[in-house]
């Protein structure tokens, strides 16, 4: 599977403990990251990523260009709720993409567990179907 892994800035050490915490299953898929979260992760956890450009920079909404072209299959973003962001436009068009193209979502770690839980058990198979590839 193809999965995005995005942090505001007050949420990539949670997000950095979770990709430590589950290095060995994310390592079986391949990674996507905006910039800054992308080389804490290359950095800190020693896991190869495909970097995007910072969230505030475009890289959200380059994210969200994958998830229209079915170039997608997760979206792991550990969002802040309580700090305004300057480019949240760009967020809440990532999270309705998401729906849109019914691409699993997780906003917080609670969710993102049990998202990666449902990799290993085979629940999220449906997203690796061909016609849903070719779409």
């Amino acid at each position: 599977m193809r999965i995005a892994l995005i942090a505001h800035d007050k949420k990539k050490d949670d997000l950095i403990q979770f990709v430590t915490a589950y290095r060995d299953t994310l390592l079986k898929h391949d990674l996507y990251a905006t910039g800054t979260t992308g080389s804490r992760i290359e950095n800190e956890v020693g896991v190869s990523i495909h970097k995007f450009k910072s969230g505030p920079l475009g890289g959200d909404q380059q994210i969200g260009s994958a998830i229209a072209d079915n170039l997608m299959d997760m979206v792991i973003f550990f969002r802040d709720p309580l700090t305004a962001q300057p480019h949240e436009p760009d967020v809440t068009a990532l999270i309705r993409l998401c729906d849109v193209y019914q691409i699993p979502l997780a906003t917080n770690m609670g969710t993102a567990e049990v998202l990666l839980k449902g990799i290993e058990e085979g629940f999220l198979d449906w997203r690796l179907l061909e016609d849903r590839r070719d779409r």
